[in-house]
This record gives C-alpha cells, sequence and structure tokens, in this order.
C-alpha cells in the first residue's frame, strides 16, 4: 500500500470522502494524490475494458477503492470533492448529477498543481502543444536544468506532485478539457500556441472553447510571465487584458520583447530592448519541418530562455530535436514518393498546416470520424499543392460534398486501400501526406494506433516489414 503523506494545500482534509471520475492515466494517478495525502477515496469509471480493469486491480491493491463499469452515484454525492479526468465531458449524466448537486469538482490538473513545488511552464493551444511541450523539455535538459514534461502529454502532473524530488520545472501540455475545471491552476510560465476551430463534437460553440482555453490566464498577475503567438490575432485578443509580462513570438521581425525571425532567417531572442537580438539558429538548420516548427520553436525557445536557458543552448536544442512519432514522421521514400504520417493532425486547422508544410505536390488523406468543423477551409491549400485527395472513414461522404467539386477525391474503405489509391494517384516528387483532420475513434482507438496502421500498410504494400506490429 501507498505511505500517506501529510496534508499540505489540499482542498480537502484527511479523511475526507474524496470521489475521481475516470480510470485512465490522469484518474489513476489523482486516486493516488489524493489517497496519499490521507482521502478516503473512491474511483470510478463507466467503461470497463482491459485498462480500466487493471487500473481497478492495481489501485485497489494499493489500498484504494475502485471499481470499474460502474459509477456508485450516491456515494459521489456524498463526496467532499469531485476530481474528474479529462475525457469526460460535462455532458455526461454523471457530471450533470454532481453540478445539479452543488458538489465541488476539480481537474485532475488542479490537485496535482496544490501539491507541486516547481515551477511550471503550461503550454496550451489549438495544435502543437506536444511538440512544442517536447521541444521545450529538450532544450531544458539540454541547458542542465532539472526539468520534466507532464499533462497531456502522457505523464499526469499527479504523478510528479508524489515525487520525493520534485524537479525545478515541469513543462506541463494542456488541453481545453484539462483547463476547464482548475481553479487556483497558474504557471510560472504560460505559452498559448494558437486558436482555432476544434472540438466541436464536445463544445457548444467555438467562444466555449476558447474559453477554456483562456482559463490559462484565469489567476494571473503582475509577476506572470506569457509568451505568445504574436501572428494569430485571436491569442492576442485573449492575452490583450491579462496581467503580466509578454513575450511575442513572429515569423516577421518584431520590436516588442519576444523571438523573431530576422532578415537573415535567423531565429533571435529578444528579452531586452536595450540589447542586440541574439540568434539561436537559422531556418534551415532546424530538423522540424513547415512554418508552423518554427513558430512551435519560437515558442519553445522563447519559454526555455525564460527558464535559464542561454542562447547558445536554445540553439543547439532547436537543432538537435527531430520531432515525435505521428507529427509529419518520415514513414520512408519509395519510387521517388515521399511518404508523411501526420496522424497527430486531428482537425482541419492542422492538416493545413501540414499540407503547406511541403513544397513538393501533395496526395492528401483525410478522414476519420467528423468532429463539427466544415473542410471547406482546405480548398486554397487543396488547389495550391494537392494533386489529389483520398478519403476514408465516417466522414468521408462529407468530405467528398463539400470538396468533390473542386478537387479529386476517391475514397478508400481500408487503411489498405488508402494506401492503394494513393500510391496509384502519386507520381515521382509527390508527398503522400496522411494528415486527416479528423479523430481517429472511427477506426482507431487513437491517433497513435491509426500511425501504426498507416506506415504499416505503406511498409508492406511496398514489400518491407514494419516495426510495428498488430
Amino acid at each position: 500500500a501507498l505511505m500517506k503523506m501529510e496534508n499540505s494545500f489540499s482542498l480537502f482534509s484527511s479523511g475526507d470522502p474524496i470521489s475521481v471520475l475516470g480510470l485512465g492515466v490522469s484518474g489513476v494517478a489523482a486516486a493516488r494524490l489524493a489517497y496519499a495525502h490521507g482521502a478516503e477515496v473512491y474511483a470510478s469509471d463507466a467503461s470497463e475494458g482491459p485498462a480500466q480493469r487493471n487500473a481497478v486491480k492495481r489501485l485497489t491493491a494499493e489500498g484504494i477503492d475502485a471499481e470499474a463499469g460502474h459509477h456508485d452515484v450516491d456515494r459521489i454525492l456524498a463526496s467532499r470533492l469531485v476530481i474528474t479526468s479529462p475525457g469526460i465531458a460535462p455532458s455526461t449524466d454523471i457530471r450533470r448529477a454532481i453540478k445539479d448537486a452543488a458538489v465541488p469538482i476539480v481537474a485532475e490538473i488542479e490537485i496535482a498543481f496544490r501539491h507541486l513545488k516547481s515551477h511550471v511552464i503550461g503550454i496550451t493551444g489549438t495544435n502543437g502543444k506536444t511538440t512544442t511541450t517536447a521541444l521545450c523539455g529538450h532544450l531544458l535538459q539540454r541547458a542542465g536544468i532539472n526539468s520534466i514534461t507532464a499533462g497531456n502529454i502522457g505523464r499526469p502532473l499527479s504523478e510528479v506532485a508524489m515525487f520525493e524530488n520534485q524537479p525545478d520545472w515541469v513543462v506541463v501540455e494542456l488541453s481545453s478539457f484539462q483547463l476547464a475545471d482548475v481553479e487556483s491552476f497558474r504557471p510560472t510560465i504560460g505559452v498559448l500556441l494558437n486558436l482555432a476551430t476544434d472540438h466541436l463534437d464536445r463544445y457548444p460553440t467555438l467562444e466555449c472553447y476558447h474559453a477554456d482555453k483562456a482559463r490559462l490566464f484565469s489567476n494571473a498577475d503582475e509577476d506572470s510571465q506569457w509568451v505568445l503567438n504574436g501572428n494569430d490575432a485571436e491569442v492576442l485578443a485573449m492575452a490583450d487584458a491579462v496581467p503580466g509580462r509578454k513575450y511575442l513570438a513572429s515569423i516577421a521581425v518584431r520590436e516588442e520583447l519576444g523571438a523573431f525571425v530576422n532578415d537573415t532567417g535567423h531565429l533571435v531572442q529578444r528579452l531586452d530592448l536595450d540589447t542586440a537580438p541574439e540568434p539561436w539558429i537559422h531556418v534551415d538548420e532546424m530538423q522540424l519541418v513547415g512554418e508552423h516548427n518554427v513558430m512551435n520553436g519560437l515558442l519553445a525557445g522563447l519559454a526555455a530562455a525564460l527558464a535559464g536557458c542561454e542562447s547558445e543552448t536554445v540553439g543547439v536544442g532547436l537543432a538537435s530535436f527531430d520531432g515525435l512519432p505521428h507529427r509529419l514522421q518520415r514513414v520512408g521514400e519509395y519510387d521517388r514518393v515521399l511518404w508523411i504520417n501526420d496522424s497527430k493532425g486531428t482537425n482541419v486547422s492542422a492538416a493545413k498546416c501540414a499540407i503547406a508544410a511541403f513544397q513538393r505536390p501533395v496526395v492528401s488523406v483525410l478522414g476519420g470520424r467528423h468532429k463539427g468543423e466544415s473542410y471547406a477551409s482546405l480548398v486554397p491549400v487543396l488547389q495550391e499543392r494537392a494533386r489529389s485527395v483520398i478519403t476514408f472513414g465516417e466522414a468521408a461522404p462529407q468530405i467528398v460534398r463539400e470538396l468533390g467539386g473542386m478537387i479529386s477525391v476517391e475514397i478508400a474503405h481500408g487503411m489498405e486501400q488508402v494506401v492503394e489509391l494513393a500510391r496509384e494517384v502519386a507520381q515521382a516528387g509527390d508527398v503522400v501526406l496522411f494528415s486527416p483532420a479528423c479523430s481517429s475513434f472511427d477506426m482507431f482507438s487513437n491517433y497513435q494506433e491509426r500511425g501504426h496502421s498507416f506506415e504499416r500498410c505503406v511498409k508492406s504494400s511496398y514489400g518491407e516489414n514494419s516495426e510495428y506490429e498488430a
């Protein structure tokens, strides 16, 4: 069983009944953290798959009451506090019941923050969060700064809060779902990457989605430091009245504090208006592809510089970072056709950036589960860059309706046929870009599984064994 720790800045006292909704990684970590601080914890999940059953087994062995496939509603409503996992939408029956009963409910990230001694770099935005978080963490590590990445990137923040020796800095990827239920969360350095349309399958309006993003700034004060995308008007408008010092990242030269690409193509930082900008690296030395990744580099570099990284170290780190799986990841080049896995491109704006990242003609693969966003905004970049579109999954009929009159679109039934049709259409020198603009949940459990499936089918089609097995 876990050793219980002395209660510190909790929202509850020792012995208080606490419920945790969801038995994913964040829910399990929150249950362990609350238990370690003396709470009487009940954790539950409405689903009952292998992952949930395994979580119940582990928590039970540690002395924590947990069950899968059922919520004990009476017990949850009798709780002093409910900690919710980000995947459980406010529209679910259990969330509505909790709200009607006026039981306090907070995010896992909030509970973790209450017990965290580390400085926090909090990173949110519609696209590029994971890449920018990993890149920022990479820069801090290269600088020898005691740090770790956490949050939506994989490691729950509650897990870090239980470390006996917490790091000096935690770089936290924050989704809108995680930010929705925070109260006191306040990063030392907050980063807002961009704002676009997404998650309209969960939010009733775009304004509601952006309102959750804005909770990054909820507890801002004059000591706060904000790193902002200076080329995104909606980002600047959201942060306009927020207290604290602001640093802008820009693809073009700017005079404000921040980082930008200068006239010679170098990424540079300016943290003091009285001194000359300090160079990091030339754009061509970055391994990441596309202008959007230049912006990710500027934002990550700024946050790292504010956390103590020297400019020379930022440059070395930017040059050595080669990206993450399923994000404009090279699968291989066969018969002079380059195949790219960007399965993490789960919304239209992400797919648009991916298509624009290549100067070569593109065979664009779109499809999956529709997320409530029109595909019409892809038309200009597709007409400029794409040879053809291959579409698949639940969203295929809608993609054909919205794009078919303006560009060649073919429907594939299954991933093998996606690759087969793409091979038929692609010409030497082309890129086949798998950036679906949709979620994966019609055919796959997550975007990683979808990306692995694409890679397997590509390699199998060319007679090459894949490293990924079913």
